[in-house]
């Protein structure tokens, strides 16, 4: 008999105009509140609220988050580079999009 590898994903849909506030977007995300106060400072996303007690998330930026904390986790990437990756990942999807509008036309 052969064995077989299985890798299980897990998924959550998630309303984009659903608000978070730190804490419940640190559980949502696996990142800790440390870390996401730091990409804040860094300007990896901006909440709404003056302080961290106040701060509010969208929903849509859930799936940042999550790729905030895995270039943390699995590249050691600091702040600063997540900042810069993340910032690269839109530009990248931006011209995708972009591109694919233009051979629509």
């Amino acid at each position: 008999m052969k064995e077989f590898d299985t890798t299980c994903l897990s998924a959550q849909i998630v309303d984009e105009n659903v608000e978070f506030s730190l804490l419940e977007l640190s559980h949502a995300s696996g990142a800790s509140e440390d870390e996401i106060t730091l990409w804040v400072a860094e300007g990896v996303f901006e909440p709404k609220g003056a302080t961290p007690q106040e701060w509010r998330f969208s929903g849509a930026l859930l799936r940042r988050v999550r790729t905030a904390f895995r270039l943390a986790r699995d590249l050691q990437i600091n702040a600063p580079g997540i900042a810069l990756a993340l910032d690269l990942l839109d530009e990248i999807e931006m011209l995708k999009t972009g591109s694919k509008h233009s051979r629509d036309n």
